[in-house]
C-alpha cells in the first residue's frame, strides 16, 4: 500500500513538473508552431526569401514576446486556409494566425483568443457591369474555401455561381484568364491585387464587424488562449497594435476597442 501511494505521489509530481515546463500546452514547450497563409497581403505573406511578414505576423510575434518567446522560437508554416483550423484541432500547429474570423460554427472545433481586427470585404473584378451585389447574379464568383467570404457569399450572393479556390493567388489567376468573373476577398489584399493588375478594381466593399479576427488554438487549451488574449490587450493598451495597424493598413479606420484607453 505504501508503495502504491508512493507511485501515485511520484506520478502527480511528474505531471505537475510537466505542466510547469510547458504551461501553455504547446507541441514543443520551447517553440510556438504557427499555421498561417503566404498570400494574404498585408495580413500575412512571404517575402522573396520565404520569410513571413505582415500585420498578423508582426502582431503575433509581439504577443509571443510578451509570453517570453523570442522571434526564432516562433515557427511559421504556410497552408491553404481551409486546412488551418483542422491542423490546429488535430495538433499539427499550436495556433493559426491569418485574420481568422470568430464564428460560433468554428468555435465548435477550435477556440479563439479575443479579437484583434475587424475587416472589410471586397469583390474584385474587371467586369464594369458589376457595381453591386445584385449584379453578381449569373456571374462566376471566386471564394477561398473555408473563409468568411465563402460563408457570406453562400448566404447573400443569390444567383451567383460560386467557384472555390485554395488561396487568393489561384483565384486571381482564374480571374485574369477569364475563368471567373469576380473574386470575393478581404479589402486589403484586393487593393494590392488591383495595384498589380491594372484591369482589376475593387467594385463592391463593405465592413464585416460581426466576426472579429482572433488567434486560433486547440479546443480546451485555455492557458494558451488566455495568455494570448492578455498579450493582445497589452499590445493594444501600449499603442503597439495602433502602430502596426497604421503601418500595414494606412488610412484604414481603427475600431475604438483596439486603441489605448488612456
Amino acid at each position: 500500500m505504501a508503495l502504491m501511494v508512493a507511485c501515485i505521489g511520484a506520478g502527480l509530481v511528474s505531471r505537475a513538473a510537466a505542466a510547469d515546463d510547458n504551461p501553455y500546452g504547446l507541441i514543443d514547450a520551447k517553440v510556438i508552431s504557427v499555421g498561417t497563409m503566404s498570400d494574404d497581403k498585408p495580413s500575412t505573406f512571404t517575402l522573396a526569401d520565404g520569410t513571413f511578414t505582415g500585420f498578423d505576423v508582426e502582431l503575433f510575434l509581439n504577443v509571443a514576446g510578451r509570453l517570453g518567446f523570442k522571434p526564432e522560437q516562433v515557427i511559421f508554416t504556410g497552408q491553404e486556409f481551409s486546412a488551418l483550423m483542422p491542423s490546429v484541432a488535430n495538433g499539427r500547429f499550436d495556433v493559426a494566425v491569418a485574420s481568422i474570423g470568430t464564428t460560433e460554427a468554428r468555435k465548435k472545433t477550435v477556440d479563439f483568443s479575443d479579437g484583434y481586427r475587424v475587416g472589410y470585404l471586397t469583390v474584385l473584378t474587371a467586369d464594369k457591369t458589376i457595381t453591386d451585389i445584385p449584379a453578381l447574379k449569373g456571374k462566376r464568383v471566386g471564394v477561398v474555401q473555408g473563409t468568411l467570404q465563402e460563408i457570406y457569399a453562400t448566404k447573400n450572393f443569390t444567383g451567383a455561381d460560386l467557384v472555390r479556390f485554395p488561396d487568393n493567388n489561384s483565384a486571381v489567376v482564374a480571374l485574369n484568364n477569364g475563368t471567373i468573373d469576380a473574386h470575393f476577398l478581404d479589402d486589403e489584399p484586393a487593393k494590392d491585387y488591383a495595384k498589380r493588375y491594372s484591369d482589376l478594381r475593387p467594385a463592391i466593399s463593405f465592413p464585416s464587424f460581426d466576426a472579429p479576427a482572433g488567434f486560433v488554438v486547440r479546443k480546451g487549451n485555455d492557458a494558451f488562449r488566455a495568455a494570448l488574449s492578455t498579450g493582445l490587450h497589452a499590445a493594444m493598451e501600449d499603442g503597439t497594435w495602433k502602430t502596426l495597424y497604421q503601418k500595414w493598413f494606412p488610412g484604414a479606420p481603427m475600431p475604438d476597442q483596439y486603441l489605448p484607453k488612456n
